[in-house]
């Protein structure tokens, strides 16, 4: 072991925001992944422990989310005989939709920039936590993972160039996430995808998507709600989640702002302009999940601004 070891967070996060498909994400407060890492004299990255997986989680560096983001990482300081060892606590679920694997990736690389006393900004580690994410669904996108490693609202113009951009989150918005204990992996929920789509559903979709980029920006609610509306991914995912044209119905009933599928899913999110509607919000959306027979845990947040922090 070589010197003092660091600890770091990285939370959770609501990926395409209903009508940002791939290009829209922000991050929750909680919950979150940590990693608890020190220097090494063995070169390259080691995992020694990974608590909260049950077993699930390769401990192999390039088999894990996190430890191939690291690797990453440390391939591209150049420095061979740098070595990392890291543990793991998950505190998340699986497959929720709620950006698992994009935090333990965006941690991995806070971890080893924080352990080698920060020899990149921030911003320059989202590309090493791209392909850490990558591992867990075989999709090079920064909808989940850019949040979680630099906090906010982020639109990501092109994930191919990483081209990305901060949104204004206007005060008093909150979110309710609320997750099933239901399981879809996004490899599935990307699968049944159709590429075909209408012109029609398009130019919604595009219109949507701006509005609610320009609604956040001038903290319009109003426009916010009108544009709050998944035209082409959510119809194809909703016969995944039991009941949950009824849990969306249960949201906006208590005057949120838009209700929608977290990420891929099962995890559902909504967004309100104050507190009261996000947690009664949250409580009749737990409310109709039961009717369905389905134990669910609710999440309020406002739109964390950190992302991945040292501890």
């Amino acid at each position: 072991m070589k010197g003092t070891g660091v600890k770091v967070f990285a939370p959770a996060t609501v990926a395409n925001v209903a009508c940002g498909y791939d290009l829209l994400g922000f991050a929750l407060d909680e919950p979150g992944d940590e990693i608890i890492g020190v220097l090494s004299n063995t070169p390259g990255v080691r995992i020694t422990n990974i608590h909260g997986d049950k077993g699930k989680l390769s401990r192999v560096a390039e088999e894990n989310t996190a430890g191939l983001a690291a690797q990453k990482l440390l391939d591209h300081l150049g420095d061979p005989t740098i070595g990392v060892e890291m543990e793991i606590y998950k505190k998340m679920p699986f497959g929720s939709g709620m950006g698992s694997s994009a935090a333990s990736a965006a941690a991995g690389v806070m971890l080893v920039n924080e352990l080698l006393k920060r020899p990149l900004q921030k911003r320059e580690l989202l590309p090493f936590a791209v392909l850490g994410e990558q591992v867990a669904d075989g999709s090079y996108h920064a909808d989940n993972v850019a949040p979680s490693l630099l906090g906010g609202i982020i639109f990501i113009r092109d994930n191919a160039s990483l081209d990305f951009h901060r949104v204004i989150t206007p005060p008093g918005l909150y979110a309710t996430v609320v997750h099933p204990q239901i399981k879809i992996l996004t490899k599935d929920a990307r699968n049944i995808l159709s590429d075909q789509i209408k012109l029609t559903q398009h130019i919604t979709q595009n219109g949507n998507l701006g509005g609610l980029i320009i609604g956040l920006h001038n903290g319009d609610f109003d426009l916010i709600k009108r544009s709050l509306q998944d035209a082409i991914i959510e119809p194809q995912r909703a016969a995944l989640i039991p009941g949950f044209y009824d849990v969306q119905e249960a949201a906006l009933q208590e005057n949120v702002l838009g209700c929608s599928i977290s990420g891929a899913g099962p995890a559902i999110f909504a967004l309100s302009n104050n507190n009261l509607n996000a947690e009664n919000a949250g409580e009749a959306m737990k409310k109709a999940f039961l009717k369905h027979g389905i134990e669910s845990t609710v999440y309020l947040s406002r739109i964390n601004q950190e992302g991945a922090i040292l501890y």
